[in-house]
């Protein structure tokens, strides 16, 4: 029940039933200075918010842990290596695209415009740049891995193909996910603007 002075009235979804009196609506919207008043009072908890949330990619709580299993010959699931990645930056993400598209001269408008992108490396490229410096060191670009590989005839010239013999497909649409998750392309945006 909601009460103003003498007017009394009954709450609905659209507004006030009222019993044959008079009420007024109340606004819930913030004046200008009660905004004002509340960015003042909250301007240094604020700040601090923006610079946490700005240092995302090195918080150890946004880490995700990975592991390779697959099932041997006998049927058991084994590890065969575990990694750790971390959520990436709109940038790296544009900034893979780019590696991995092909771009044209268009002699109409002079100048170039992307024709294709090579998905494969694209992909592995976000893998590589989500998987955290040390765990990088130790699977993607270590050499002694790269050498044992070329034995086995595969051609690897840098850590992207590593990736792309270590990893299946699903493997990979698996990490990937991870990697979109942590890197906020999950979040549903009420919940984003709710917190």
């Amino acid at each position: 029940m909601a009460q103003r002075g003498n007017n009394i009235g009954i709450e609905t979804g659209n507004g006030y039933e009222t019993d044959g009196q008079n009420i007024e609506e109340v606004s819930t919207v913030p004046t200008e200075e009660e905004k004002k008043g509340f960015i003042r009072a909250n301007e240094e908890d604020m700040i601090q918010g923006l610079i946490d949330a700005a240092g995302f990619s090195a918080s150890e709580e946004e880490r995700k842990n990975i592991e390779i299993s697959r099932k041997t010959a006998d049927g058991e699931s084994k590890v065969f290596f575990r990694f750790t990645i971390a959520p990436l930056r709109e940038e790296q993400y544009e900034q893979a695209k780019k590696k991995h598209t092909k771009y044209v001269k268009n002699k109409q408008f002079g100048m170039k415009l992307p024709e294709e992108t090579n998905s494969t490396r694209y992909r592995s490229q976000l893998i590589y740049m989500a998987t955290v410096d040390e765990d990088r060191e130790k699977l993607w670009d270590n050499k002694q891995v790269w050498e044992a590989l070329r034995k086995r005839g595969f051609q690897i010239m840098n850590g992207l193909d590593v990736i792309e013999y270590s990893l299946k497909a699903g493997e990979k649409d698996r990490v990937l996910e991870v990697i979109d998750e942590i890197s906020g392309y999950d979040s549903n945006l009420e919940e984003v603007a709710k917190n």
